[in-house]
């Protein structure tokens, strides 16, 4: 990455956001990557700085903003994610897609560089090849989040083909990290449980326990978007969002991986309206094409990464 770049993250506050910005400052200097989110600057953690509040849905800011700092490049992280969006349906239409348009928009405008922008799993729905989902299989999402990535991955298709605009994609599974809590989503049981386990608290899931999902730990989440981001762009054939895989395990399975190194932990399972969205969704995802273009090869496995969570929050409870 050129030390010219001057990077906006949006949605810095985020599961994804924070890790994301700390990445993004090691390859260059801190004061390159601007974080972003609608949390006020007390409430951030000072790891965040150099920092601006933003409501990503105030475009004349967020112009303001990529003006002002000359913004080459912009990680768009912003979003209501699956359960809390069904909550909330047209707030979180308006979160996902009204602030992506702006981005677009507001990109093509500023001329900048390389746009990243989330999609996920979601996009797939009850008729999609529920394993190895291939990268072309159907998708027809049941919750407002993933009809929102369905649509928002056909917008950065139509504005890198109308535009020329760079725009960049992942579909990401499950994420899994010790340094951020659950953010709203379906697969947030597989954070949630960590914590309990490290406190000695036992479990109640909100899934059956032979619901299987993709799933991916935070770590090679990075790494795959700063790998994608890196790529040539005559590499990438895929302009909605690249199928990403790594992991794919039920409650159960990662429930016994866990109690393996906290003998005694307790789990019980109480489905609730996210069993539905979860068997709406693919058990697994083949992410053959991201090898073949980018290169894409995940490095944790389950034992790995239980490994990892339950020392690093062992550490910071």
């Amino acid at each position: 990455m050129k030390q010219t770049e001057k990077i906006l993250v949006i949605g810095a506050c985020g599961q994804i956001g924070r890790e994301l910005t700390a990445a993004l400052r090691k390859q260059i200097p801190r004061h390159c990557v601007i974080a972003a989110d609608i949390q006020p600057e007390d409430k951030i953690g000072l790891e965040v700085y150099p920092y601006r509040q933003l409501n990503v849905l105030d475009k004349e800011k967020l112009e303001a903003l990529i003006a002002e700092e000359k913004i080459t490049q912009i990680y768009h992280l912003a979003a209501m994610l699956s359960a809390n969006g069904e909550l909330n349906p047209q707030a979180a239409w308006r979160l996902n897609m009204d602030s992506l348009l702006s981005v677009l928009d507001l990109s093509v405008k500023y001329q900048v560089k390389k746009v990243f922008w989330p999609s996920s799993i979601a996009v797939f729905g009850p008729d999609s090849q529920k394993q190895n989902c291939p990268q072309q299989g159907i998708t027809e999402p049941v919750t407002i989040y993933g009809i929102s990535k369905a649509a928002g991955e056909y917008w950065c298709k139509y504005y890198f083909e109308k535009f020329g605009l760079d725009v960049r994609s992942l579909r990401y599974p499950g994420l899994i990290s010790y340094s951020a809590l659950p953010g709203g989503g379906t697969t947030d049981y597989a954070v949630d449980i960590f914590h309990h386990a490290v406190k000695g608290e036992p479990f109640t899931c909100f899934l059956e326990e032979d619901t299987a999902l993709p799933m991916m730990y935070m770590h090679d989440a990075i790494r795959a978007t700063l790998e994608l981001m890196d790529a040539p762009a005559d590499q990438l054939l895929v302009r909605t969002s690249y199928n990403l895989g790594a992991l794919s395990f039920t409650p159960k399975e990662i429930y016994e991986e866990i109690e393996k190194e906290v003998p005694g932990f307790m789990i019980r399972y109480a489905p609730d309206f996210r069993q539905q969205i979860a068997e709406s969704w693919p058990q697994s995802v083949d992410d053959s094409q991201a090898k073949k273009d980018w290169g894409w090869d995940p490095a944790y496995d389950l034992k790995s990464m239980v490994s990892e969570m339950l020392s690093k929050l062992s550490v910071l409870s």
